[in-house]
């Protein structure tokens, strides 16, 4: 998935299908509307959805997007550039990126890696996958994750300007600061890495798990 200006919203349901739901915007002239397209690429097992803007032309056009996709799912990519990303109701993985924008996860559970440059990113998870790294990362923005209480990972945070603080038991693994920490969660296990430049980074336990 791969979207510029517009947010991209992906909701896990019970049909075992994709469905694309994208609304075009703009505030100028209407006729941009029909220079920008969405293409939709079907292959076995997989689904690919891109915004086509005009080459050599500005077209002031937001595409918001609505997909829905089985509950289990791989999301091997879902980016834009001006706007946010939200997950909600998937159990697997995926590669999250936005540029302006904030990126979120909830009510799933997997492994999901993360990134933007200007917005916060939160991701609440029932339960995490072995076999992957999650990586989480800002500049400007903060950094939340849920986890249940048996979740068990290695834990590498960096912030630069801003505090670390967990919910979470966390054991250190040799000396740090809230700036710049490692541990582990429960008994250790894959890597998560969560790091920002401005903002803080929390930790925090998904309650009824």
């Amino acid at each position: 998935m791969e979207n510029v200006t517009g947010s991209v919203q992906v909701e896990g349901w019970d049909r075992d299908a994709v469905e694309v739901r994208a609304v075009k915007i703009t505030r100028s002239d209407p006729v941009d509307l029909s220079a920008v397209t969405v293409e939709v690429e079907i292959q076995p097992g997989q689904v690919s959805v891109r915004t086509r803007y005009p080459k050599g032309e500005g077209a002031d056009v937001a595409v918001e997007y609505h997909i829905y996709v089985p509950s289990r799912v791989l999301l091997s990519s879902v980016k834009t550039v001006n706007g946010s990303v939200s997950v909600h109701g998937v159990e697997g993985r995926g590669e999250l990126h936005s540029v302006n924008g904030d990126v979120e996860v909830l009510r799933s559970s997997g492994r999901f890696s993360a990134q933007t440059t200007n917005g916060n990113l939160r991701l609440e998870l029932s339960g995490l996958d072995d076999g992957m790294p999650m990586n989480l990362e800002t500049v400007n923005g903060s950094v939340l994750l849920g986890l249940p209480s048996t979740a068990a990972a290695n834990l590498t945070v960096l912030n630069l300007n801003g505090e670390f603080s967990s919910e979470l038991p966390v054991t250190p693994s040799g000396s740090g600061s809230s700036h710049n920490f490692r541990g582990k969660i429960g008994v250790g296990g894959d890597e998560i890495t969560l790091r920002t430049t401005n903002g803080v980074v929390h930790l925090i336990r998904e309650p009824g798990v």
